[in-house]
């Protein structure tokens, strides 16, 4: 009884070694360039820049450091950077409560530019806003 017990459990383990393998060859893997996505600032005046972006980043940062013609920079922290500027533009809330925020397929963001996810079709905005 033990021995057909043993010759089980060796085949079931062959079994589930082999299916894991076949997933690991045949998995859907990505693509470069697999999500199409738009990157537009809108700046102080109103005007807006937009940018067409090919990637395969998870979060809004990645796909802004790929994108040619996009500049920024801020304050970094533990919750990630805090957008001071945005293609030469500074937001200075301290002098005039002005920010860069973000919003998401015209809904206002409630992620940072670092945890925001993108989805392939997505429009994100950095908005001037007072």
């Amino acid at each position: 009884m033990n021995k057909k017990k043993v010759i089980g459990i060796v085949a079931f383990i062959a079994l589930v070694i082999a299916l894991v393998a076949v997933y690991l060859i045949f998995k859907p893997g990505t693509n470069a360039g697999s999500k199409a996505i738009t990157i537009e600032v809108v700046n102080s005046k109103q005007e807006t820049t937009s940018y067409d972006v090919k990637t395969d980043a998870e979060f809004l940062r990645q796909a802004m450091d790929e994108t040619e013609g996009l500049t920024y920079s801020g304050d970094e922290s533990e919750y990630g950077i805090m957008l001071q500027t945005v293609n030469g533009e500074t937001a200075d809330f301290n002098k005039d409560g002005a920010y860069w925020s973000i919003t998401v397929n015209g809904e206002y963001g409630t992620n940072g530019v670092d945890t925001q996810p993108i989805t392939d079709g997505g429009v994100y905005q950095l908005v001037y806003t007072k």
